[in-house]
């Protein structure tokens, strides 16, 4: 009788274990996703006074302010993962021919404003790409677990499915790694421009 006892009590406590195991992946992998919405929402609300900084110089670049424009608005309307990923893509290439602009005028450049715009941009996509790696591993994780016995029971009980990554595309990933150049001190032998008035924080 016991024994019985001992090896029930052995079999509840394994299942505790590795169900908490598996709540604490589902868990941790929300809120490794929760840090890259936070990072994104912040890059995508400094992009607003970052094109109004640009436009002050370079008006007739009329097609790359609507470009970014609708990638931003692209990417704050995805709702799955793959869906964010793939708009980030697309905003990634709009925001480098957004700078690339910027490069040709270098009163722009030295303005306070968009300085300070460049140096908030680069340091959020540094953390987007930690908190891209953390959730990828955190997700990587959380499916492995769903996936082999005996916690897949669980998951397959839970009604639990495989996360997406927030993958980047194979011809955008040079521009995921080093997605913004703000260093301008070079060449100022490019056109000038009349002093940009200062954007308005939002």
């Amino acid at each position: 009788m016991i024994i019985a006892i001992i090896v029930i009590v052995v079999i509840l406590l394994l299942v505790a274990y590795l169900y908490n195991s598996l709540i604490r992946l589902k868990v941790r992998t929300d809120e490794a996703w929760s840090d890259i919405t936070v990072q994104l929402k912040r890059r995508y609300d400094l992009i607003p006074n970052l094109v109004s900084t640009v436009q002050g110089y370079a008006k007739h670049e009329k097609t790359v302010f609507e470009d970014v424009t609708a990638a931003r608005a692209n990417a704050l309307s995805a709702q799955t993962v793959g869906d964010a990923a793939k708009a980030d893509n697309q905003f990634q290439s709009a925001l480098k021919s957004l700078f690339a602009v910027a490069e040709a005028y270098p009163q722009l450049r030295a303005s306070e404003n968009f300085q300070q715009l460049s140096n908030e941009i680069t340091d959020t996509e540094d953390k987007i790409q930690a908190a891209r790696r953390f959730y990828n591993g955190a997700a990587r994780d959380l499916n492995t677990k769903e996936q082999v016995f005996p916690t897949n029971i669980f998951a397959s009980i839970m009604g639990m499915k495989p996360r997406e990554f927030f993958d980047v595309d194979a011809n955008e990933q040079q521009a995921i790694q080093d997605p913004v150049k703000v260093d301008f001190s070079g060449d100022d032998s490019s056109p000038s421009a009349p002093t940009a008035p200062t954007a308005k924080k939002s």
